[in-house]
């Protein structure tokens, strides 16, 4: 019986080890429109809680669900696209108890806020 084996040359042996994650491209790409949505919303509001984003998120933007707000700011903290201002902590009356935490996010040292005047003024309007 034969077996089949491959056989590469040295060269093309110290070429396939070369190459980098960027040449070969594998795996999903880091960024999301979605979270260019919500930069583009911190951007005018300055700070915001993920609640304020989605109401005025479905006000602009396709609907969205709070879940999927809460991820992307979680996601987009972890890559310094967002970062977490203050934390309050505010009584109440809550079906979870008498208190709830409320963090307010701001733009990171790497969001990049898009240009578009026509989208900054619509966001404008449907935040107040």
């Amino acid at each position: 019986m034969n077996d089949a084996v491959l056989h590469y040359s040295k060269k093309e042996t110290v070429e396939m080890i070369a190459m980098t994650d960027e040449k070969r491209k594998r795996g999903r790409p880091v960024g999301s429109q979605t979270r260019q949505n919500m930069v583009d919303i911190l951007s005018v509001l300055k700070s915001a809680t993920g609640y304020d984003l989605y109401k005025v998120y479905i006000k602009v933007f396709s609907k969205i669900t709070l879940r999927s707000v809460y991820y992307n700011l979680h996601k987009g903290t972890l890559l310094d696209i967002f970062k977490v201002n203050v934390v309050k902590t505010e009584q109440g009356n809550y079906s979870w108890g008498p208190q709830a935490e409320k963090k307010y996010y701001e733009l990171g040292p790497k969001a990049k806020p898009s240009k578009d005047k026509e989208l900054l003024e619509a966001i404008s309007r449907a935040a107040s």
